[in-house]
């Protein structure tokens, strides 16, 4: 029977904005166990009355950064717990976590390719940890991120994500902006359909391994795409949230 996973305080060590409404918080787990990329841990708010909230963050950090968590998360305005740590948390302060979770949607470097990887807003933070994880790895294998944001201004993580793309490792990052276009963009505009997923993925062929997260609509039309693309169902992973995620 395995063990529970018990709770363990963290320290944020650090606390940094992706975009006007996404932090990053890097948190110092002495007794962290490890994780897989694309893994996630719980945490939980307890006030002094006694009332507890938690919520699932996937992990933004690679495996190979020992004793160290970076979470994501994106601001909800409506939500319990992503105000609280965007208005409220500062480096130093301590928090309960649990992890790692999950099993499903991870991937290892010896696991080969070719990837593609699809995100949706906040839904690249997994898949971040997986493209962190694969350049620590020195992995070479053919990559593909197909990143779709509502505005220039909303791209998490852009300027690593542009170092990652120019290091000629074999990694490539196609973005797709649905509301708003900056003045000569060249990327797509438009939501993720079947046709830019047939683009996107043909230099990477038919046994490429797909993992895509993001809202549910997203992820729904993509595994649908992949599958009528002639992507084998036991190489597609999915993982999805709802509006209240966080």
């Amino acid at each position: 029977m395995a063990r529970p996973i018990e709770w363990q305080l963290a320290t944020v060590a650090a606390v940094h904005d992706e975009t006007p409404s996404v932090r990053s918080f890097t948190l110092d787990l002495p007794g962290w166990a490890g994780h897989r990329a694309g893994q996630h841990l719980d945490l939980r708010l307890t006030a002094e009355d006694g009332y507890s909230v938690e919520r699932s963050y996937s992990i933004a950090s690679e495996p190979e950064r020992a004793g160290v968590v970076e979470i994501t998360v994106e601001r909800i305005p409506s939500g319990e717990v992503s105000p609280f740590l965007h208005e409220v948390v500062i480096p130093g302060d301590r928090l309960e976590v649990r992890g790692p979770i999950g099993g499903y949607f991870v991937w290892d470097a010896p696991l080969g390719g070719p990837l593609l990887l699809i995100a949706g807003g906040s839904g690249v933070v997994p898949l971040m940890s997986m493209l962190r994880h694969r350049a620590r790895a020195g992995a070479r294998v053919p990559t593909r991120l197909l990143f779709s944001s509502r505005g220039p201004d909303e791209i998490i993580y852009r300027v690593e994500l542009d170092r990652l793309a120019a290091a000629g490792d074999g990694f490539a990052v196609a973005h797709t902006l649905t509301r708003q276009q900056p003045p000569g963009w060249t990327g797509y505009a438009r939501r993720v359909d079947e046709a830019m997923l047939a683009e996107v993925l043909e230099p990477l062929g038919p046994t490429t391994r797909t993992y895509t997260c993001g809202p549910t609509a997203l992820v729904e039309t993509v595994a649908n795409a992949l599958v009528r693309l002639g992507i084998p169902p036991d190489r597609i992973r999915t993982e999805r949230f709802g509006p209240t995620g966080t």
